[in-house]
């Protein structure tokens, strides 16, 4: 098998106390990433002016979803973690994401969002592993789950791996279909971007579709972001079982990790439980319910949450047909999860894998 190259609401308890990490935490200086060519996308990263604390941390557990904070002697969050979730919320230096193709919005922030070794749970701070993990993570260089979304918008440069197969760089939705309103086919999966003939744990072979190079539908790029890059486990099917399915209506009902907003079929009344790297999923598409047709009652499509932009709006990244691939800007509707916009009104559910 191919592998991978590489708070609450509610009253919260304090539950630990100080320990000693491992290592010293320093967050180091970072100079702005350059993505594109010509019409460039940056990841603009600022720098600290204080260290943060190589001991006096606290835990506090938090509600809505349960989880657990680590908090720095001045009270700021260091990290946010979720019960029955890999993916953690670490503080690091400020960086402002922009993508000027298709928006004017920027979004900043210093929430990095990368994976636990294993689902959280409580008085997991107690554990060995988990000292060492938090001293090398909150340091860690390699891009994140937001900085590796951004590595597949237009003009995105490409990398490749040692063997010579481009894992990142700028992508598409699919190939044109004559046969879809749309005018571009869905079912570009990961392995499709990459080219690579792909077993599955399950031990289920996919074949890439060569029209398919270096294109990703929206669970697709889902998939390369949290699976392929990031390292959490992938199956073939839309049923429940280990892993990250493969449509997104299946990744919303049965993913990994918890629900941070529960599919009503309805609009969801708040989004106060959102953080940077929850998926968020849709009912239909512009492209699908523009002609004035019923809007589909089923999850059609899905993204990654990433933030509040300078605007005040509540920030995601999709691969749409609007953009032919993967943006946070405004093709096809606009990329906020409030207001009136399309997006805004077909937002159903959200799970922090």
């Amino acid at each position: 098998m191919a592998q991978s190259p590489n708070t609450r609401r509610g009253s919260a308890i304090v539950v630990g106390v100080a320990f000693v990490l491992i290592a010293a935490l320093t967050v180091a200086a970072y100079s702005a990433v350059r993505l594109k060519q010509g019409d460039p996308i940056e990841i603009s990263l600022g720098t600290s002016a204080d260290p943060l604390p190589s001991s006096g941390y606290a835990f506090r557990r938090v509600s809505e979803p349960p989880g657990t904070e680590v908090v720095a002697a001045d009270g700021s969050r260091v990290a946010l973690l979720t019960d029955g979730s890999r993916s953690a919320r670490l503080k690091g230096p400020a960086r402002t994401f922009v993508e000027p193709r298709f928006t004017n919005a920027k979004i900043t922030h210093d929430v990095y969002v990368r994976l636990l070794p294993q689902e959280w749970a409580a008085g997991a701070e107690q554990q060995p592993w988990f000292a060492g993990w938090l001293a090398t993570e909150l340091v860690d260089p390699k891009p994140d789950v937001l900085a590796t979304a951004l590595e597949y918008t237009y003009g995105a440069q490409p990398k490749k791996d040692e063997k010579g197969v481009q894992y990142s760089g700028d992508a598409a939705f699919g190939p044109l279909s004559a046969s879809d309103r749309d005018g571009r086919a869905e079912n570009s999966d990961f392995y499709d971007y990459l080219g690579l003939n792909w077993t599955f744990p399950d031990g289920k072979k996919e074949k890439p579709s060569p029209d398919r190079l270096h294109s990703l539908d929206c669970s697709g790029f889902i998939r390369m972001v949290y699976g392929y890059r990031m390292g959490l486990p992938l199956r073939d099917t839309d049923t429940a079982g280990p892993g990250l399915p493969r449509r997104a209506f299946a990744i919303a009902e049965f993913g990994p990790g918890v629900l941070v907003i529960e599919n009503t079929g309805k609009r969801p009344s708040t989004l106060d439980r959102l953080e940077p790297g929850d998926l968020v999923f849709f009912y239909g598409s512009p492209e699908i319910d523009s002609d004035g047709a019923d809007r589909p009652t089923h999850i059609e499509h899905s993204g990654i949450y990433m933030g509040i932009d300078d605007r005040g709006h509540q920030r995601f990244i999709s691969s749409r047909v609007g953009a032919n691939g993967p943006t946070m800007g405004d093709a096809g509707g606009e990329a906020i999860l409030d207001g009136t916009g399309h997006f805004a009104t077909a937002l159903r559910a959200s799970r922090r894998l």
